[in-house]
């Protein structure tokens, strides 16, 4: 689906603020909807051209990294000029003594998690989608397993360089972990899809690699046993890493990562191994799967999976485990912090899609959680709820508002058509 044609007006506008702009191809398109024009700035001041150029012009913008999650949310309601970032892609700082990193937003992680490992460091983010960026990782705040010990991008972030709506640039916080006092623009746009404005470079707090790491499994034969052996962990001695379940078909497996110094590592592994039993094993390779979602990451159009995310109180497992075999979803995700990844597969009816999506969530939001749909086809995101029930939206709205007021930035990607 087009979004429209540019007057050579609007066309001559934006390739004045960027040099490298061309007309879309077929892949550009942002969940199905085809853009007029790329445009690939090469530093913030290109950016905020861009911006400025559309703003004047009253033409909508869609932010792209690495075009790993386009696909994720809702598609756009108009894409005039497909705004590419993935020029900006250089790792600008590592202070490797004050534990701090400074990148470009157009950078992959996987890049920047080779830069700082000369120094001994890493981010402790988790690529669970392969190739990805930095700035879609905070746009669509993708976690993984470590996030158990150290949170998700929102609590590593310190930092951010940005561009409105209007191509004004603007910066929040800095390179000192306990600098920010008042609103914390930086973790507001954690998550946003692009729809506030356009981040450009971001600083985070690094942590040591750890000098040893070893994974304890144990086979789930049924969502109670899965349940008591997350239990056993969360509440034992351990400090896990991360506790990660992997279910399909009623069945699956519980792995719990220990990192740190190796006699730590050693002991800690041993008291694990002690609390879920003889049934358990131990070894340096993660589980199959690792920290990707369970669906297939390279999936377009009819042939994507209906992927979804769910969060849980702790308590909430061995339900959303027996739902997920009822709906006859794959589970992987951070049992350990009651969020996870499901997958319905392709080809699924839209009836028994709905009917699944109905019954997960309810039992997520008993638990204190929820149910979003990630990604699916079209036909999927036409025929399901999406998001659920948002509590917060209309503050959300209005926040949307100061940021855009005109609604140009991604509008339509986010939770009530924001």
């Amino acid at each position: 689906m087009a979004t429209g044609t540019l007057d050579t007006t609007a066309r001559e506008a934006v390739g004045s603020a960027c040099g490298d702009v061309r007309d879309a191809g077929e892949t550009d398109d942002v969940d199905g909807v085809r853009p007029g024009l790329v445009a690939r700035p090469a530093d913030t001041a290109q950016v905020a051209e861009v911006l400025k150029a559309a703003a004047a012009h009253g033409l909508t913008v869609v932010p792209r990294g690495r075009g790993t999650k386009l696909s994720w949310g809702r598609p756009p309601a108009s894409a005039d000029v497909l705004l590419d970032v993935s020029a900006l892609d250089q790792v600008l700082d590592h202070a490797a003594g004050d534990l701090i990193v400074v990148t470009q937003a157009g950078a992959r992680l996987a890049d920047l998690q080779e830069v700082v490992a000369r120094g001994g460091q890493r981010l402790a983010i988790d690529e669970t989608v392969p190739g990805a960026s930095i700035g879609g990782t905070l746009a669509t705040n993708t976690s993984g397993p470590r996030r158990v010990a150290t949170g998700t991008a929102r609590d590593l972030l310190i930092g951010v360089t940005v561009v409105r709506a209007d191509g004004v640039v603007a910066k929040a916080g800095g390179r000192v972990v306990k600098n920010v006092a008042g609103y914390d623009l930086g973790k507001l746009l954690v998550g946003s899809a692009g729809t506030l404005a356009v981040i450009t470079d971001a600083t985070f707090r690094l942590h040591p690699l750890a000098a040893a790491h070893r994974w304890v499994s144990i086979p789930a034969p049924g969502a109670v046993e899965a349940h008591d052996a997350v239990q056993a962990v969360i509440h034992g001695q351990a400090v896990p890493a991360a506790v990660e379940v992997d279910w399909a078909d009623g069945r699956g497996t519980v792995s719990v990562l220990l990192e740190g110094r190796a006699e730590g590592v050693a002991g800690r592994t041993a008291s694990v191994r002690d609390l879920l039993g003889d049934a358990s094993t131990e070894s340096d390779d993660a589980p199959a799967g690792g920290a990707t979602y369970p669906w297939d990451l390279g999936a377009t159009g009819d042939r994507r999976a209906s992927a979804l995310k769910l969060t849980f109180a702790l308590s909430g497992l061995a339900d959303v485990l027996a739902a997920a075999t009822d709906a006859g979803a794959a589970v992987r995700g951070s049992a350990g912090a009651g969020v996870a990844y499901a997958a319905l597969p392709s080809g699924t009816p839209l009836e028994d899609v709905r009917t699944a999506v109905d019954r997960l969530r309810r039992v997520c939001t008993r638990h204190g959680g929820s149910l979003v749909v990630v990604d699916a086809p079209a036909a999927v995101k036409a025929g399901v709820d999406v998001w659920g029930p948002i509590p917060a939206l209309d503050l959300m709205r209005r926040v949307k508002d100061q940021f855009d007021p005109d609604h140009r930035l991604a509008p339509g990607r986010y939770v009530g058509g924001i």
